[in-house]
């Protein structure tokens, strides 16, 4: 491998970065139409786009990114991602409607077949989560690339730090016997969230990682995986990509996208093709958060030295060390509230705890059935 993993391009290899969701537990910072990957919730001056597309261009090479977003979305991640604009080659495919991930990452993987061949390597890797670490995600990278090359499909697995009930595993079985990813397995299967004791048992067996959702799979592979299971939505992509690039597109998606089936990648492609023994996972030993809800997001900043997003001087915690503070226009005063968590923006306050971070969607959910859209 090269002897710098995090910088050196790999042939060959595009990456998709589906750019999706509300992430409805960050409301009200995050709202459908400025969702979390939008936005810099880390203090870098960065948004998540924006870093995750910083993070692949190095492994990928110049012009070798896809954004896939809703068409709400187009304008504000080309805004963000100029580049992906700049040479007269879309690189950010906008969708008419949400049809969740199977039929976003297979659109992609159809319109990088049709630009660029059958073995065209492509990985998918979500916009809004947080990596450190760019050595060893490199590795796992060029790992998972040369198990797609030998006609897996391969997914990496992030090491589980705790016995965590809020993502999905999956289970590693005998290695993959691939030269250059000596550190795949095969995999046994995935497993959608356990309960606590499962997890804890999954743990001690050394065998299971978390399930990140990030794929790196053959174009065609992926492809041709889709039209045994499902065909009509391979056929549909696949019609797709043929008149992307013409002044056809529009009209073929009026037509086409609607239909297609609204289904997970997981569900659609990794679980079955594990099944029949086609699926590769390489371990991820690198940091990775994605940022599901305030509690995550606190850790992360505390982790940073912080607990304040916004302006730390107009921040005030008595006997609340730990509050977490999301700041607007006005001053915070915290007092005497362990795992707080305050949140201020222009028409919306949230005030919760840590502990209780996992409920904020019930808060989207209800102002939703009190009517008020303009809330989310």
């Amino acid at each position: 491998m090269p002897a710098d993993l995090a910088t050196t391009p790999v042939p060959g290899f595009h990456a998709v970065v589906p750019a999706g969701g509300a992430g409805t537990r960050l409301w009200p910072l995050s709202r459908a139409g400025h969702p979390k990957f939008l936005l810099d919730l880390t203090g870098t001056g960065r948004t998540l786009l924006q870093a995750t597309v910083d993070r692949l261009t190095p492994l990928t090479g110049a012009g070798n990114v896809l954004v896939v977003t809703g068409a709400r979305h187009a304008a504000a991640v080309g805004g963000q991602l100029p580049e992906l604009l700049a040479d007269g080659t879309e690189r950010v495919l906008a969708e008419p409607s949400p049809r969740d991930s199977m039929a976003a990452i297979g659109l992609a993987a159809a319109v990088l077949e049709h630009r660029h061949g059958p073995d065209v390597v492509l990985g998918s890797f979500a916009a809004d989560h947080v990596i450190s670490g760019a050595e060893e995600f490199g590795r796992a990278v060029r790992e998972g690339v040369a198990a797609a090359r030998a006609g897996y499909v391969a997914t990496i697995g992030i090491a589980a730090t705790e016995p965590s009930t809020a993502f999905g595993y999956v289970h590693a079985g005998a290695p993959l016997g691939v030269p250059e990813a000596p550190s795949a397995r095969h995999v046994v299967g995935f497993t959608e969230k356990p309960d606590a004791q499962t997890a804890a048992e999954y743990l001690a067996t050394g065998e299971y990682r978390w399930n990140a959702g990030m794929f790196i799979v053959k174009a065609q592979v992926l492809l041709d995986h889709l039209a045994t299971q499902l065909p009509a939505l391979a056929d549909g992509v696949r019609e797709l990509a043929r008149v992307w690039d013409t002044p056809e597109r529009d009209a073929a998606l009026a037509r086409i996208w609607p239909g297609l089936t609204k289904i997970a990648i997981d569900h659609a492609i990794a679980e079955p093709v594990a099944a029949a023994g086609g699926v590769a996972v390489v371990p991820g030993e690198f940091g990775w958060d994605d940022i599901g809800d305030f509690a995550s997001l606190g850790a992360l900043l505390q982790a940073a030295g912080g607990t304040t997003l916004g302006d730390d001087a107009a921040v005030l915690r008595v006997d609340a060390a730990d509050a977490l503070v999301v700041t607007g226009s006005r001053t915070v005063s915290v007092v005497g509230v362990p795992g707080a968590v305050v949140v201020d923006t222009a028409d919306a306050v949230l005030v919760t705890t840590r502990e209780h971070a996992q409920a904020v969607k019930a808060a989207v959910d209800g102002w939703r059935a009190r009517g008020r859209e303009d809330l989310l």
